[in-house]
């Protein structure tokens, strides 16, 4: 006898403080794989309609990609790189195209129906992988203010306060090939949660305080409480937001192969 598992998950986006909205958020369920999920963030950068352009070939690409994907034959994390590589090319194209310079983060997770997760990030969009209230895990980001950090010039907090805190050394769109960086775990477990989010919500908590809220509300309450919470910390000053979390629950033991079951999703 093994446990079945279900996955409860919800979505937020806010335009924040800003005059427009350039994040894109998406949690996708696959037509053809019961069980098989993928979650992404993109934060566009480029002034009005350039950074939402990156962001929307982020999620063209990402929901192209996935619907021809297979978990029964496929390579989870060969498909996130292409995935990154592709929305990276056609950012490109479309820059001379418009004669803008539009750019995008990216964080993405792949959930497959045997409970294996896997990771694709560029930029500064993250994604936490939380075991009940304590973190495990979270993505690096590929900022100047992260590679002090790594160097141990500037502690984490002293980094989220930089006044460079927001320059990145990588992304897609740039001149430069983007940075791929991919991460696995091998067997999610009930009561694991997998937060993805843009900067303009992991700037205003600590990685305590976001394993204690994903941990202790569900995953819409969570959205909801993060989003209002990094509003009032921003004080008329916070930038786009977009989150996806997602918690692994178990089912009643059945005598059967455990599998995820469909996500069950909502908007914040």
């Amino acid at each position: 006898m093994t446990k079945a598992f279900r996955l409860i998950a919800s979505t937020g986006i806010h335009k924040g403080d800003r005059e427009y909205q350039q994040d894109q958020v998406a949690l996708i369920s696959h037509d053809r794989f019961n069980g098989c999920v993928l979650g992404v963030v993109a934060d566009g950068m480029g002034g009005r309609s350039g950074g939402r352009k990156a962001s929307d070939q982020v999620m063209m690409t990402a929901r192209q990609l996935f619907e021809r994907y297979s978990p029964e034959t496929d390579d989870p994390a060969a498909m996130l790189k292409n995935m990154v590589e592709e929305a990276h090319i056609v950012i490109r194209l479309t820059a001379i195209s418009s004669e803008q310079e539009p750019h995008s983060t990216i964080a993405a997770f792949l959930i497959n129906p045997r409970g294996d997760c896997h990771w694709v990030h560029a930029g500064d969009s993250r994604i936490y992988h939380f075991e009940g209230a304590r973190l495990t895990f979270r993505t690096s980001d590929h900022s100047y203010v992260q590679a002090l950090v790594d160097r141990g010039e500037l502690t984490e907090a002293e980094a989220n306060i930089h006044p460079h805190s927001n320059i990145l050394v990588g992304c897609l769109g740039t001149e430069s090939d983007p940075p791929i960086t991919t991460h696995t775990i091998q067997q999610l477990q009930p009561g694991d949660v997998l937060l993805a989010c843009s900067d303009g919500v992991w700037h205003y908590f600590s990685p305590t305080e976001l394993a204690s809220v994903v941990d202790s509300l569900s995953p819409r309450e969570a959205t909801e409480f993060l989003i209002d919470k990094a509003r009032s910390r921003a004080r008329g000053g916070g930038d786009n937001l977009s989150l996806v979390v997602v918690k692994i629950e178990a089912l009643v033991e059945e005598k059967k192969i455990g599998r995820l079951t469909p996500v069950s999703t909502g908007s914040a």
